[in-house]
């Protein structure tokens, strides 16, 4: 997290210095916890039931995993469908490579594997074979940001800044069950290569209240409110709702734009949003504050011209300690008190 100001106001230094996390020995389910404890209904595996559904429906889906397909949920897809799932094993780049050729003969592939691994292993494989060819995979990646305590080999916590750059690809961060569901089936549509950020096993019911809609490159106002406007991604939008529920008891009156498409960005909406004089806007991302969507948002607005109080949620630019996620969520800025209570600073700034 970094509080940087857009704008007249000058850089102030955060109070909250960076702490280690306990070194205490923690148990797996604590290190590798889905988000299924933040008191909403989950859905088991919504990525592979909503494969199964569009592989019900056409005959060129066909699915791919490096040696990971009970974590991204890819093994539902293989259990129903085992003659049009591939096994690549632990090589991410024949993974890519395979899966580009898959393409070429007219199938529609969804490869699976770590954020960590696609987006720093097998990055030119990706490019080379698939964004510049301009080829139809589906690449959808687990453990995004800081969904994973295993450190730095696993907290894919720069995917979207390293994907950003490519061209030809575009990038979803799904909030929910709901909407990973609603974006899998959307994403199989669309021309072209994909990058979408999963969140694996039980994944919490967000949106279904909201009577939300996944529309590919719209962002979305999920609540309305006069102090302060929350821009967040993935996760991050379930965060912001309840800092807003919890900033609204003191009086704090907050909106939140849901941005699930990170590229191409929905900057019409964004803009139009952050024009509305007076209020604080805050952008909120699974990601370091380093090439993600603050940074997309914020050199959006100075393009526009638009003039704004502009402050980041997101992940340090370093990297991030190994631990239960409740106590990194927490350590990091992530958590739903310290969104309320940077908030509050900021508003008294």
């Amino acid at each position: 997290m970094n509080d940087v100001p857009f704008g007249p106001n000058s850089r102030r230094k955060s109070k909250y210095a960076t702490r280690r996390a306990p070194d205490t020995k923690l148990a797996t389910s604590a290190m590798i916890a889905s988000l299924d404890a933040e008191g909403r209904g989950t859905i088991s595996a919504p990525f592979g039931a909503a494969l199964c559904e569009l592989a019900a429906e056409r005959s060129d889906i066909v699915g791919l995993s490096a040696d990971l397909s009970k974590y991204t949920d890819m093994h539902v897809f293989s259990a129903k469908y085992p003659d049009r799932f591939y096994q690549m094993g632990m090589a991410e780049q024949v993974l890519f490579s395979a899966a580009a050729g898959l393409a070429r003969e007219g199938f529609t592939p969804f490869a699976t594997t770590y954020a960590v691994f696609a987006s720093r292993r097998a990055y030119d494989f990706i490019c080379m074979a698939i964004a510049e060819e301009n080829l139809p995979v589906k690449i959808a990646c687990a453990l995004p940001g800081l969904t994973t305590g295993y450190g730095p080999s696993h907290q894919a916590t720069e995917d979207l800044a390293i994907f950003r750059g490519m061209p030809n690809l575009t990038i979803v961060d799904p909030c929910d069950a709901v909407e990973t569901v609603q974006a899998t089936k959307a994403l199989a549509a669309t021309p072209g290569p994909t990058y979408m950020r999963l969140l694996r096993g039980n994944v919490p019911d967000v949106l279904g209240e909201y009577g939300y809609q996944f529309e590919l490159g719209k962002a979305k106002t999920l609540r309305d409110g006069n102090d302060v406007l929350f821009i967040s991604s993935g996760f991050m939008t379930m965060r912001a709702l309840d800092a807003a529920k919890a900033l609204a008891s003191d009086g704090v009156d907050c909106a939140v734009l849901h941005v699930p498409t990170i590229k191409p960005l929905d900057e019409a909406t964004i803009r139009a949003e952050a024009a509305k004089t007076g209020r604080l806007i805050v952008t909120a991302e699974n990601h370091t504050i380093v090439g993600g969507l603050g940074e997309a948002v914020g050199a959006s607005l100075m393009r526009a011209g638009v003039q704004a109080r502009f402050r980041q949620i997101a992940l340090p630019d370093e990297f991030l300690d190994a631990g239960a996620l409740p106590t990194l969520h927490d350590q990091y800025g992530l958590s739903v008190p310290r969104i309320a209570a940077r908030v509050k600073e900021w508003l008294d700034e």
